[in-house]
């Protein structure tokens, strides 16, 4: 029992003792390999059974012992730590002969007990016995800490490799805690806004990990009262994280006045957007105005009405924008200010060389921003390669006025040539000698082969129209009394083209987006996570848009994807013009939430390209087009 009771090291024991039992396990298990002391680490109760090169009951180094004959291995004990055999810095507290206690550590308890009266103790102990308690703490304490380096020169390799990993381990724990993260380190959102998109979508598919159900369904106060602030131009803020978004009525009443639109002519039963290859959705349908006359001009008549009123709200900037959607072609008209164009602009795509032409007999001035960039940026190569050669050029010759002359002579063969060509004169023919053996192609072969290019683009992208300033009034004026605007035959015959506005104009009729909510079980990788998806179709407006996924971000906490399906004619709407301005005045009376007029007063950055997906993770945007 004594044995088992004097296992820890640190047990306060009286010095004569110790020296007793080592030296009783000294006489029992003989002397030990190593000579310098390490026998002194086992404990008394290991000492009467320990075998050669079996580790004691600490997970300390090997003792290489003798083998008693008849004696058995003794396996590790497994509840033994490093906490309980090792401990450098803590003080023992040792009962000299006279009842007096001094501290020392363990290694100073080693040595006295290593030293077996060589010294003389009694000398010591009356010169220390001279000294007062205080000043023994501060001689223990002192020595202890000369002693620190020479006790990380012992050999205990393993014990020093499980500190080490001890204090690895703490500091970083401590480099984890999240309360030692300051909140500067923090990264902000690396992008809060994606690209203005100028086109119209007919589908939005929005995900995320988190509920949307709260988005259908409304009460009926909810939905009068988000009809209501679109009416009045109201918005209501929303805190930046909503714990609950189906208890938020705020949220409810914002996201039903995000769905409202204003279109004209309304037609219950026929769905008059898109336009432009839907004879599909006209199939089957009643169409009385097909073979009336009068019916005809009636709806022309009230149509022209709706649209000078929008161009003369869009003048006064009460409008942002609106669409124009026939069944040949699509026309934006925007603001001044917005798009990054101090004047009114409209674009048209796709066009025909026909409408082009009938364009051009009113004075319709107007520019093809993807041609003039396609020609600018051949221009730009082709004045590149002439000066690469011409530095090739002259870096042959070996005078410098026979440089110049070329270069002269140069210039003058390339004006002379283009002089030519305007011209159409064959001249060259007549040079040669067989001006009378070729046949000259006549003038119309001529025009139509300078204008096969433009034939080229009908129908196209690159065919899109931009129309600026002034222009535009003289634009409204040419649709309203253009024939071929409205179909003479077909399932769209004798109807006028459809309206879309974000507010309300003369002859419109107030609609609403369908949003539907459905929950789903997507695969991820092995298991299925629970998604919830918002769809919403219609003739989805970029105010429409920018203002539903400005009310998920509160309500989804900044995490949700979105698919956009657009209407393709309209994805050109995004190019730049030529004369990109400051935008000048202010369309903050347009009726439209103040963030959504901040972004569309940019420039788009996407080109002849739109949105087909955006993805919000923790409050940053990113996208593709």
């Amino acid at each position: 029992m004594s044995k088992q009771a004097g296992y820890s090291p640190n047990f306060k024991r009286p010095a004569e003792i110790m020296r007793m039992r080592r030296k009783r396990a000294r006489s029992e298990a003989g002397v030990f390999s190593s000579p310098s002391g390490q026998g002194s680490t086992s404990s008394p109760g290991q000492s009467d059974s320990s075998p050669a090169c079996v580790r004691p009951f600490s997970p300390g180094p090997l003792l290489v012992t003798q083998t008693r004959s008849g004696g058995g291995i003794k396996r590790r004990n497994p509840f033994a730590n490093i906490e309980n055999t090792f401990s450098p810095k803590k003080k023992l507290l040792i009962y000299n002969d006279e009842g007096n206690a001094e501290a020392a550590d363990s290694d100073q308890m080693k040595k006295m007990t290593e030293k077996e009266g060589e010294e003389d103790m009694p000398t010591k102990k009356q010169c220390r016995a001279a000294l007062p308690f205080s000043a023994r703490l501060t001689e223990v304490d002192q020595q202890e800490l000369k002693e620190t380096p020479s006790k990380k020169s012992l050999n205990f390799s393993e014990d020093d490799s499980l500190f080490e990993e001890e204090e690895d381990d703490v500091k970083s724990l401590l480099l984890k805690s999240p309360q030692a993260i300051a909140p500067a380190s923090i990264a902000p959102p690396v992008c809060t806004q994606y690209p203005t998109d100028w086109s119209l979508k007919t589908r939005v598919l929005f995900t995320s990990p988190l509920s949307l159900s709260w988005a259908e369904h409304p009460k009926a106060q909810e939905e009068a009262l988000g009809l209501s602030q679109h009416c009045r131009a109201q918005f209501s803020s929303l805190p930046h994280s909503i714990q609950d978004p189906r208890s938020c009525s705020e949220l409810r009443c914002a996201f039903q006045q995000s769905l409202v639109y204003w279109q004209h002519p309304s037609l219950p039963w026929i769905s008059l957007f898109p336009r432009i290859n839907a004879e599909r959705s006209f199939t089957g349908k009643s169409t009385p105005w097909a073979q009336d006359t009068a019916l005809q001009k009636s709806l022309m008549s009230e149509w022209s009405v709706s649209l000078s009123s929008l161009y003369s709200l869009l003048k006064a900037r009460l409008c942002p924008y609106f669409y124009l959607c026939s069944y040949q072609f699509t026309v934006l008209f925007r603001a001044a200010g917005l798009g990054g164009s101090g004047s009114i602009t409209a674009l048209i795509s796709p066009t025909t060389r026909g409408l082009r032409e009938a364009m051009k007999a009113e004075g319709i001035k107007f520019s093809l921003p993807l041609v003039d960039e396609r020609r600018k940026s051949k221009e730009q190569q082709e004045v590149e390669a002439e000066q690469t050669e011409k530095a090739q050029d002259c870096s042959e010759l070996k005078e410098s006025k026979d440089c110049q002359e070329a270069e002269e002579g140069e210039s003058c063969g390339y004006n002379d040539e283009n002089e030519d060509d305007d011209d159409g004169s064959f001249s060259w023919l007549k040079e040669m000698g067989v001006q009378d053996k070729i046949k000259k192609p006549d003038s119309i072969s001529i025009q139509l082969r300078k204008e096969g290019h433009a034939v080229s683009l009908d129908h196209k992208p690159e065919s899109v129209v931009c129309v600026e300033g002034s222009d535009t009034f003289t634009l409204i004026n040419f649709l309203i009394n253009c024939k071929s605007l409205v179909a003479t035959a077909g399932s769209q015959a004798g109807l006028p083209p459809t309206l879309l506005a974000p507010i309300a104009f003369r002859g419109a009729t107030m609609h609403t987006l369908k949003a539907r909510s459905v929950n789903v079980k997507s695969q991820v990788g092995s298991t299925y996570q629970n998604i919830s998806s918002l769809e919403i179709t219609g003739p989805i407006l970029p105010s429409s848009l920018h203002a539903v996924t400005s009310l998920l971000r509160p309500a989804q906490k900044g995490n949700y994807a979105a698919t956009l399906y657009t209407h393709a004619p309209t994805a050109v709407m995004n190019t730049q013009t030529n004369n990109q301005q400051c935008a000048g005045g202010s369309v903050d009376l347009c009726g439209l939430h103040p963030a959504s007029i901040q972004q569309l007063q940019q420039p788009s950055s996407l080109g002849k390209t739109a949105l087909t997906h955006i993805n919000m993770n923790n409050y940053s945007y990113t996208w593709k087009n």
